[in-house]
């Protein structure tokens, strides 16, 4: 029964009753799979450009970031780091004071080798007055995650996964966030030197966010050579999912509230449409590397992006032809190869079609959103090599 209470949190958040009661039926009915037509292979949704070819996909990339269209680095920020910590925080819970699984030990074995060593040394000091090595010499195991979990230490257990340290560098260690802006100044640069960096942040963590950005993005502008724009959005609260008992009913919290759980990456669909932008590079925040191996992220990225704008550029020509009306019975016949072969869109019921009705439906394919997605397959393997995926 849904109470006024109800009524005015779902108002705020702009959810109506009855996607209440969609999400509750989805939930008793269950999510039907998804029927796959094959398996992608090369030839069948992969390409395996070649040398020359990935020449061309990357001097077309150079040439659109010489123009004056909009790219947007995309980063989902909001995903939190517990699980990250699920081990440590099983071992805080546990009977045992000192180190017993193989995770334990490696953990104390290897801590030293932590990007966030430093900072917990420096916490350890100030939380427990001794050092991360003195508090293990007495076998104070405990404490030393505490101030690594918790507050007053560095609360890395209630943190986003974007605000840790998660890399080593001589001259400082980088969170995820930095490691995304040295990216976007890698291979989304356009021709005046700005590199649009968007974060999806959660509303509590959103100051925490903005204040490592302000700290860190003027040192790698001034080291790469560009200019950050750097914007934050939060993931909207129309898209929560309302929580439910083993009855499939409303779970409540305490107070007699609803309560909703945030959606995955797909609800940030809305995000992502609210950007204006041409060409937007989508990577969540902990996919990232250190700059020792961030050569074939950028080869990578760079060819995607040069792919797109190659099937772009034939997809607004093609386009064109059709809206003139002055095309051949040839020509429609390349656009139905293009896109059966290229953009691996296939109907049988082509066939049947005249050229007018075929006109039509080229039209309608042709208009839908294009998203090229990259995969990289171990060169050392037999065939292997670079290769790339495109689907529509």
């Amino acid at each position: 029964m849904i109470t006024q209470q109800d009524k005015e949190l779902l108002s705020r958040k702009g959810i109506s009753e009855a996607k209440i009661a969609e999400q509750l039926t989805c939930f008793e009915k269950g999510f039907p799979y998804l029927k796959l037509f094959a398996a992608a292979s090369v030839d069948n949704g992969i390409m395996a450009p070649d040398a020359d070819e990935q020449k061309k996909y990357l001097d077309t990339w150079e040439a659109y970031t010489q123009t004056d269209k909009t790219v947007v680095k995309f980063v989902p920020a909001s995903g939190a780091a517990s699980r990250m910590f699920k081990n440590l925080f099983e071992f805080l819970s546990s009977d045992h004071d000192a180190p017993q699984t193989d995770f334990e030990k490696t953990f104390f074995e290897k801590i030293e080798r932590f990007a966030f060593y430093p900072d917990l040394d420096e916490a350890c000091q100030k939380v427990a007055g001794k050092r991360i090595a003195d508090l293990v010499a007495e076998g104070s195991y405990k404490t030393v995650v505490k101030v690594l979990l918790e507050q007053p230490g560095l609360n890395y257990g209630a943190l986003p996964k974007g605000l840790l340290k998660f890399h080593r560098y001589e001259d400082g260690n980088r969170t995820p966030v930095e490691e995304h802006l040295v990216e976007g100044a890698l291979y989304a640069t356009n021709r005046n030197g700005k590199v649009n960096v968007h974060f999806t942040v959660s509303p509590e963590h959103r100051s925490l966010f903005q204040t490592l950005v302000d700290a860190k993005a003027p040192v790698y502008a001034k080291r790469y050579g560009v200019d950050y724009n750097i914007s934050f959005s939060e993931q909207k609260p129309s898209t929560d999912t309302v929580a439910a008992d083993m009855e499939n009913k409303p779970f409540r919290n305490n107070d007699g509230s609803l309560l909703f759980r945030p959606g995955g990456h797909g609800a940030l669909i809305e995000n992502l449409n609210d950007l204006d932008a041409d060409v937007i590079f989508i990577k969540n925040i902990d996919n990232v590397v250190p700059d020792k191996r961030k050569g074939d992220t950028v080869l990578y990225k760079k060819l995607i992006a040069g792919i797109l704008i190659d099937l772009q550029q034939k997809v607004f020509a093609y386009l064109h032809l059709l809206d003139s009306g002055k095309y051949t019975h040839e020509q429609v016949l390349e656009i139905l190869q293009f896109l059966q072969k290229e953009l691996h869109c296939k109907n049988p019921e082509t066939k049947n079609l005249e050229d007018s009705e075929l006109a039509i439906y080229l039209k309608k394919k042709l208009n839908r959103p294009m998203r090229v997605c990259g995969m990289v397959k171990n060169v050392g393997e037999p065939g292997g090599g670079p290769f790339l995926a495109y689907n529509s």
